[in-house]
């Protein structure tokens, strides 16, 4: 599969694992993104981050969900994504009680067709490691804004203030 410029991204059609509480209780679900984005009101948010319970994957997660309704408010909806399991998922959501819906990609075929699994030089060693992205799109699908390389803390107060108009 050829890797889409950011410029020329567009929602993928196949199908990915969203996970997300309900009522208590766990519902994962095949989905396309492109059936996602459909029953938005104007768009979503895709955001891509490490590590489940790590401390910026966290407090990414966090301000998410503690500025979901701001998100409503402008139409979009908000899904993560990581490599993490289901399981992984499940617990990092219970345990900082999430309410955004996460996405299992623990083939990395979707961090793949997005291109954020870079080189990252840890400790002077190098290694392949997700690169901490978003992207929002319209209700058709079409990428209006893109940034990776992003930092963890605040990143939803500027994702707003892009956002609002």
């Amino acid at each position: 599969m050829a890797k889409p410029t950011t410029e020329s991204i567009k929602l993928p059609d196949f199908p990915v694992t969203i996970v997300r509480a309900l009522d208590g209780h766990f519902i994962h679900d095949d989905i396309s993104l492109k059936e996602m984005v459909a029953h938005t009101d104007k768009g979503l948010i895709l955001y891509f981050y490490p590590k489940d319970n790590t401390p910026g994957c966290t407090t990414q997660a966090t301000e998410f969900t503690a500025r979901l309704h701001e998100f409503d408010d402008l139409g979009y909806d908000i899904v993560g994504v990581s490599r993490d399991s289901i399981d992984s998922h499940q617990k990092f959501i219970t345990k900082h009680d999430l309410h955004i819906p996460l996405i299992s990609d623990t083939d990395e075929r979707l961090c793949q067709y997005f291109d954020v699994i870079k080189e990252k030089n840890m400790y002077g060693k190098i290694t392949l490691g997700l690169v901490r992205s978003a992207f929002v799109f319209d209700k058709n699908g079409t990428l209006t804004h893109a940034q990776r390389n992003l930092r963890a803390k605040g990143y939803t107060d500027r994702l707003l203030a892009t956002l609002t108009p």
